[in-house]
């Protein structure tokens, strides 16, 4: 079997690690691989490294990582180009750039099967209300040329699906992200502290709303110190507005996850969001905005506080509220044995179904299953 991987752009987040998780898990099994991305725009941290270092090197098309425009027909042919070249069975596009270019050129190659992961959406949370319709548009009619769909939770595909109408209801598989725990766990010893430490982990992009864990962080100062993990565009500004925070820039997860007590995210709009996954695995208690994925990550509601719900494995406020948010925050805070029941069951639910081999084995299934 020939799988053909198209991704915008190997960017520190999810999508890249699932992307090369999953080359390097089914070259174990047999399959031949072939992964095609953009470049990553400046003030962005790029993945190549990491890709390496797993044996991954891809073929770039730098123009893959823009905006859609009219210049892409040039893309849209050296994708066409390599499918020709390569001779894939599957074509697996991740992100949406990559999935509207790679499913356009399948029109013109129809010797594959074509597969879409939605990591994520745009559909809210991004861009003005004329866009976000346009671009609803554009994945509904590449729908229609794809052969299966892949969410990453039935939250998720709710969304997309259901309240967005993109896709028909067969279309579509549930597969959540796999890591590899071994990966984020054990990192160095941390001595004793007085003081507990909450942390946000990812690009510090608009999308993650970082303004919100700055208000977060200004209300419950006197709880804990407050750390933002990662880079972007935005930090300068961040930086400037809250002193009394530390940005410690990007690390590697096990060391990011040793050094935090409580781990927050505060996203406007999340497919399943890889930080919260790494938290759970490291047997970090979270707490985060109820947004895409994320109540499907922390399941049922088994408590409801003053704007903030108590879930089986983490607590969650509404998106952008910084007063639930902030009353969530300090009753983890001071619950040390909240804190501990919730970083159980959500360590012993990321082993469950979260690890990188549960990952290969049901995509692999899914590739079979397609090819027959």
């Amino acid at each position: 079997m020939r799988v053909l991987r198209l991704i915008a752009r190997l960017n520190v987040g999810g999508p890249a690690q699932h992307v090369v998780w999953l080359h390097e898990g089914l070259a174990a099994e047999g399959v031949e691989s072939m992964l095609v991305t953009g470049v990553v725009p400046p003030g962005e941290q790029d993945m190549s490294g990491f890709a390496a270092a797993h044996g991954v090197t891809p073929v770039v098309i730098a123009s893959m990582s823009r905006e859609l425009s009219p210049r892409d027909l040039l893309t849209i042919w050296r994708v066409w180009r390599l499918m020709v070249r390569f001779r894939p069975d599957i074509v697996h596009t991740h992100t949406a750039k990559a999935g509207a270019v790679g499913r356009i050129a399948g029109l013109f190659y129809r010797r594959a099967k074509f597969v879409h992961t939605f990591h994520g959406h745009v559909f809210h949370g991004y861009y003005g209300k004329w866009k976000t319709r346009f671009f609803i548009a554009i994945e509904r009619m590449l729908a229609r040329l794809s052969d299966r769909i892949i969410v990453l939770s039935e939250q998720q595909r709710h969304e997309i699906h259901d309240e967005f109408g993109v896709g028909r209801a067969e279309q579509f598989a549930i597969v959540p992200l796999g890591i590899d725990l071994d990966e984020v766990r054990g990192g160095p010893a941390v001595a004793p502290r007085e003081e507990l430490v909450v942390g946000i982990v990812g690009r510090v992009t608009a999308i993650k709303n970082h303004d919100l864990f700055l208000r977060v962080a200004a209300r419950c100062h006197d709880l804990a110190r407050f750390v933002v993990y990662g880079d972007g565009a935005d930090r300068p500004m961040l930086e400037e507005r809250a002193p009394h925070v530390v940005f410690a820039g990007t690390r590697p997860a096990r060391e990011i996850y040793a050094a935090l007590d409580v781990v927050a995210l505060t996203s406007r709009n999340e497919g399943t969001p890889l930080a919260l996954i790494e938290a759970m695995a490291c047997g970090k208690p979270v707490i985060s905005t109820a947004v895409g994925g994320v109540v499907d990550l922390l399941g049922d509601v088994v408590e409801r506080g003053a704007g903030f719900d108590i879930r089986e494995r983490g607590i969650t406020a509404a998106s952008n509220d910084a007063v639930g948010f902030s009353a969530g925050l300090a009753h983890l805070l001071r619950d040390e044995r909240l804190r501990r029941e919730l970083a159980e069951r959500g360590r012993d639910y990321v082993e469950r179904t979260h690890s990188k081999e549960r990952l290969v084995a049901a995509i692999l299934r899914l590739y079979r299953d397609l090819a027959r």
